[in-house]
């Protein structure tokens, strides 16, 4: 079984803190390339790389308005990052309680 990143793999696009970044600044609101590069330390050329890659995994989306493109992050792709991470990390904590709550009542055993 192979964990490479696909093309368009959320948790790949995800993995660059300019791109987290450029999505953290998304969350307050559309925004143009320009608009993202003034905030970031950046290139224009390179904002626009990021957010190719962050349309590849479906985590933002473009519109055009006039002559500007504005970027903003898309609710679906969003929410499917959320979903499996509350999948993961509830499997996970639910795992380390039942360990905590056996190793307690062993510990509580022990001492009798």
């Amino acid at each position: 079984m192979s964990f490479a990143a696909l093309p368009g793999d959320p948790f790949d696009a995800l993995g660059d803190a300019n791109r987290r970044a450029i999505v953290e600044l998304l969350r307050n609101g559309d925004r143009s390339v320009q608009e993202l590069a003034d905030e970031l330390p950046i290139s224009r050329p390179a904002v626009s790389r990021h957010l190719r890659l962050l349309k590849d995994a479906a985590l933002v989306t473009e519109r055009a308005e006039g002559t500007r493109r504005l970027y903003r992050l898309q609710a679906e792709g969003v929410a499917a990052v959320r979903d499996y991470l509350e999948t993961v990390w509830g499997e996970a904590a639910a795992r380390f309680r039942l360990a905590a709550d056996n190793s307690s009542s062993h510990h509580r055993a022990d001492k009798r």
